[in-house]
């Protein structure tokens, strides 16, 4: 910047900050300009003074709030010195003077005295909140807290509302400055709430007592407001009785609050409270949003279930009447002649706000108190809606069917028979829309109670959906059919599907011919539905049905079928892939091209063919593989592009007046974080994902053809661990990482990696695998924890050897960092259990969460295993450091799950480091020998099999401790249900067991009587690996006749010749064919050398097919 314009801005910093208020004010006014050059002009101007003139600025500042007659620039004064007194990048308290930081704090709180415009005074109070939260807790404002309760106490309603209001902001920003001051503060709030006149001054105090209750740490400490509810909801009854809707409203909205963060504190005035609730929600007279935030407190005590467990379940009558309240509110329907005319998605048309609001309600309420709550009241409700006269009641039965299903999933397969009636006797209602609820109903149930539901009903279901196609004076109900189809095929195998197929996939092809658009569309998605769900049956319709499909894509140009053209390229690549490359080759061409003079051509943003492209491309190489390959080049750069959006963000304040443009439009999700609300908007979110998802199969289906992308896609995925505003675009670049791995690996032992060798793999495994052990560490959900817990595991079992030390050790205290995690979660989940209102449904949800978590476990299981299999004995220091978070896991009070994968972590060190791991046989062969007691059969296999390692590699070590393994793995063999599928596995890993006892300990066993007791059990076929290896050990005894197996005078060859028999007919899978081959030898040379009749009365013993298939082994 030269001299001259420094000089001129110096001079305009002196003017705005000098003793004339006039040029300041005007600063200050072209701060709100509308016209952005003025506006950015002012900005600057004012971040000059700020840096070079922070005391001036203040005082000024402080000075227009006094004395500006403006209202809106006292606002903007407001505003902006609340700004700098935040503590954020544009903090300036701590450059400022002591003298101007008096002044300032003093000069505050005389405007909060003075002000007498409520907007404005908001904002003052605002303004000190936010200073006091920065320097109250260093004691730097000690004349502020005697002031507000000097002023709370006052005789003014308007200072009694400021400090109140300040009261509520410190609460939720440093409330552990007031906790000393409780008993005062108590009885403040309670004066205020009670004997207020002023309705402005209750609802503040209703806001402070509410964020003071939620800062408060102990429930002690919470309960002594107990007696502040009656006097809260007073609040809410008075001003609704006054006809203040809108301040009844700002009341909801708190109670709201306090309902999701401390349900508890309501409990013990729960029935006031709730029927209060339910009686604004039942009052016709109150404005709609009145009665929908009444509702919405209902509903938020019910989902506050960490907090609150099972409490709204105890009030039953409560339950019902909410439910009637929802029933009724679907009632607000119009027969809008829109819906009927289905020229457009309009599918809404005639549903009101109520109409909304409880349909959403509904299943929020099913999801939260479950199906053993919900289906008694709906199945009371329900018929007499549908037997009423008017259409709209039958609509809303429907309706609410298929919002509960997925919270009374489990309840409502029991009732099936009940449900599945009551929809399709609507199938035949003179109403169209009542017969669309119904299809709709059908289509949410295939959802939530599938599979049972196509198992058990298809008969009934797919005949109904079927003659529904036939409705052409109803359009919409055509097309909804049609999607319905696609619901139900969705959860269906296709020895299900495979006999409708005729009759759906001709109507499916009339409806394509279709004038109305919207049938087309509907047409298309259930015909890709059902292509995908019968795979090659397909094959027998491909002839008729592509020529139509390729019409559609060549064809529908023009801007409104854009959607119609994405969903032939959706059902196109789903018909390929269902009938395979073959049958699909002769039109792939051609399909591709089409693609890929699309894919060149200008689109707008929001063109939905953009994902629907980037899906079918990435199923035409799956149908393709290999032969995929040249169009690589053509998909991947805008593919790329797709991976790489920035999400489209916005940050406002929370409190902002200013609501996020366009926040009414659905494709902007917003969050509070904080005091700052973020939008997101979702269609770039849900792009980006797809394209992650597609990198992610390329590189899974094209393997080592993938290697010329690598070096672009990991740069693109693996910031993409940490991706927090949307868990697709996570669970995608989780998925992705082993495939970039395994396709780089692939590329150089194949050669294909342009001369480059193993140090490039090392090179990427050492980028992909800390990145991953740094997202596990900051992921918040369960579920994608195991993820990358298995996507680590996967890294490492491609990496192998070329993991170094380093990686190692933070992937060891990654572990033992999830292990402490998850137990943790647990145990805060065993709390609830405590909680008074805990009952059956809180413990099936805890139990599905519990699964979850098991699930991580048995992926930390899975990742030792790999390293102890990669590292064996130079992974035992680190085996040593874990064990202090492994062994609890054997304890009686830890699940079975828990127990198995600790039990099968020792088994692979036992295993892998043979001798070496000798040392950790007293610590671990006692769980061993008691969980083969265990109840359940998954730790019994992983103990059986254990025993059977050491027996094997801890040789004078497990010597003395032979006689109790011996009556530990009787106790399983011998067990009455031991064949029983669930428990056939441990049952086959206790033989192999005993089989190496026998090989490896003969000499302290009575091997007269073990030996042959171990040959009745063969041959086992449960555990096709273990059975592999002891049927190769029976052959290897045989072979050297072995004295205890053969028995006196070869008694035992019958059995031995039945094994034989029996694991010959199975083929492959009980024996290795060079053990095959061997048992065929042994039974030629018996042939030759046993005396004809031996050899007649031990075939006469076997199954006559063993006979059969006997003759013709030895034959060949």
């Amino acid at each position: 910047m030269d001299s001259e314009s420094s000089q001129f801005q110096q001079a305009q910093i002196a003017s705005i900050l000098g003793p004339d208020l006039a040029p300041f004010e005007t600063l200050v006014s072209h701060l709100m300009s509308t016209a952005n050059d003025q506006r950015s002009q002012a900005e600057s101007l004012f971040n000059l003074c700020k840096e070079t003139r922070p005391d001036a600025l203040s005082m000024k500042l402080a000075h227009l709030l006094q004395s500006s007659p403006h209202l809106e620039v006292r606002a903007m004064a407001a505003i902006l010195l609340r700004k700098q007194l935040t503590r954020d990048d544009s903090y300036i308290w701590p450059r400022l003077s002591p003298s101007t930081q008096s002044v300032l704090k003093s000069q505050l709180l005389v405007c909060v005295q003075r002000e007498d415009v409520k907007t404005i005074t908001k904002k003052l109070c605002d303004t000190v909140s936010e200073l006091a939260s920065g320097i109250l807790p260093d004691n730097q404002w000690p004349e502020l807290l005697p002031f507000m309760f000097q002023s709370v106490t006052s005789d003014s309603p308007r200072l009694q509302e400021s400090a109140l209001l300040i009261f509520a902001q410190l609460s939720q920003y440093i409330g552990e400055i007031l906790v000393p001051h409780l008993n005062t503060l108590h009885s403040v709030f309670l004066q205020c709430l009670s004997s207020s006149a002023s309705a402005d001054v209750r609802i503040a105090a209703l806001g402070a007592a509410i964020n003071f209750i939620q800062c408060l740490s102990s429930p002690a400490e919470r309960d002594r407001f107990q007696d502040l509810l009656p006097p809260m909801m007073q609040t809410l009854t008075e001003a609704l009785n006054c006809g203040q809707e809108a301040t009844a409203q700002e009341a909801l909205e708190l109670l709201i609050e306090l309902a999701g963060t401390e349900p508890k504190f309501l409990r013990r005035q729960l029935v006031d409270v709730v029927g209060s609730m339910l009686q604004i929600a039942e009052a016709e007279s109150l404005e709609e949003g009145t009665r929908h935030l009444a509702i919405e407190f209902v509903i938020t005590l019910a989902e506050a279930r960490e907090r609150a467990p099972g409490m709204m379940r105890k009030l039953p009558q409560f339950i019902s009447r909410l439910f009637a309240i929802l029933m009724k509110m679907l009632l607000h329907i119009e027969d809008d002649p829109a819906w009927h005319a289905a020229d457009s998605e309009d599918e809404d048309a005639g549903e009101t706000s109520n109409y909304s609001v409880g349909q959403e309600c509904l299943d929020r309420l099913a999801i939260s108190l479950g199906g053993n709550t919900i289906v008694p009241v709906a199945s009371e409700l329900l018929p007499v809606y549908l037997a009423a006269p008017e259409w709209q009641k039958h609509h809303a039965a429907l309706i609410a069917l298929a919002q509960i299903a997925e919270g009374c999933s489990k309840v409502m397969i029991k009732n099936l028979e009940q449900v599945v009636n009551m929809v399709l006797n609507s199938f035949q209602d003179p109403h169209p829309r009542v017969r669309w609820a119904a299809i709709n109903a059908v289509g949410q149930l295939s959802t939530d109670l599938g599979p049972d539901l196509q198992v058990q009903y298809h008969q009934r279901v797919l005949p109904a959906l079927a003659s529904a196609m036939d409705d052409f004076q109803n359009p919409r109900v055509q097309a909804h059919a049609a999607s319905a189809v696609l619901n139900f095929s969705e959860n269906c195998t296709p020895d299900i599907l495979t006999p409708y197929l005729d009759g759906i996939v001709s109507k499916l092809l009339v409806l394509l011919q279709n004038g109305k658009q919207m049938v087309q569309e509907g047409a298309l998605t259930a015909l890709a539905s059902v292509a995908d769900s019968s795979q090659e049956h397909f094959q027998k319709y491909y002839d008729a049905v592509m020529p139509y499909l390729k019409a559609i894509l060549i064809n529908a140009n023009d801007k409104s079928n854009r959607m119609l053209r994405a969903k032939a390229m959706e059902c196109i690549s789903l018909v390929g892939m269902a009938v395979g490359k073959d049958k699909f080759r002769a039109d792939a061409k051609q399909v591709m091209e089409v693609l890929m003079s699309l894919q060149g051509s200008q689109m707008e943003a929001d063109d939905p063919t953009i994902s629907y492209m980037l899906q079918a491309w990435a199923r035409l190489c799956k149908c393709l593989g290999q032969d995929f390959l040249p169009y690589m080049s053509v998909v991947m750069p805008p593919l790329l592009q797709s991976a790489q959006l920035k999400p489209d963000v916005t940050i406002t304040s929370a409190d902002s007046d200013a609501d996020i443009d366009e926040s009414d439009d659905e494709s902007i999700e917003t969050i509070t974080l904080g005091d700052k609300r973020i939008g997101i908007k979702t269609s770039v979110l849900e792009e980006k994902a797809t394209a992650c998802n597609m990198l992610c199969c390329y590189a899974d289906e094209l393997k080592e053809g993938f290697y010329p992308w690598i070096d672009q896609v990991a740069p693109t995925l693996v910031p993409l661990l940490k991706f927090y505003f949307h868990e697709e675009v996570r669970k995608a670049a989780v998925s992705a990482m082993p495939e970039l791995l395994r396709s780089a690996k692939l590329a150089v032992e194949k050669g294909q990696a342009q001369g480059r060798n193993e140090a490039y793999v090392k090179q990427l495994s050492d980028y992909i695998i800390p990145a991953l052990v740094e997202a596990l560490h900051k992921e918040p959900e369960t579920e994608i924890c195991a993820s990358m817990l298995d996507a680590l595991n996967e890294c490492m079992q491609i990496s192998g050897a070329l993991l170094d030390e380093a990686q190692v050790k933070c992937i060891v205290e990654e572990i033992k960092q999830v292990i402490t995690a998850s137990s943790t979660r647990k145990r805060e989940r065993a709390e609830r259990v405590k909680a008074e209102d805990f009952d059956d449904e809180e413990g099936e949800l805890l139990k599905e969460e519990n699964e979850q978590e098991e699930e991580v476990f048995d992926q930390v299981g899975d990742c030792l295993g790999t390293l102890i299999k990669t590292f064996k004995a130079s992974f035992l220091p680190f085996f040593d450091e874990l064990m202090s978070y492994i062994t609890p896991m054997l304890g009686k009070d830890k699940t079975s799950e828990e127990r198995r994968i600790a039990i099968c972590i020792f088994d692979d060190v036992a295993e892998q480091c043979r001798e070496a791991a000798v040392k950790y046989y007293d610590t671990y062969l006692p769980f061993l020998l008691d969980a083969c007691n265990d109840e359940s059969p998954d730790v019994r296999q992983a103990a059986a099999y254990g025993i059977g390692v050491c027996a094997e590699f801890g040789l004078s070590f497990f010597k003395p401790l032979v006689g109790e393994a011996l009556s530990r793995l009787n106790v399983v063999i011998r067990d009455p249900n031991a064949l029983h599928s669930d428990n056939v596995m441990a049952y086959d890993n206790a033989v192999s067991a005993l089989g190496k006892i026998c090989q490896f300990h003969r000499d302290s066993i009575d091997a007269s009587q073990v030996v042959p007791a171990w040959l009745s059990c063969l041959p086992i076929k449960g555990d096709l690996i273990e059975a592999k290896i002891v049927h190769e050990q029976l052959c290897s005894m045989v072979e050297r006749s072995d004295r205890e197996l053969l028995g006196p005078n070869n008694q035992n060859l019958s059995k031995i010749v039945a094994v034989f028999a029996e694991v010959l007919c199975v083929g492959k899978d009980l024996a290795t064919e060079q053990t095959a081959s061997r048992m065929i030898n042994l039974l030629r040379q018996l042939q030759q050398t046993l005396p004809p009749a031996t050899l007649a009365s031990t075939f006469s013993s076997l199954q006559p097919q063993q006979q059969l298939a006997l003759q013709s082994i030895l034959l060949s």
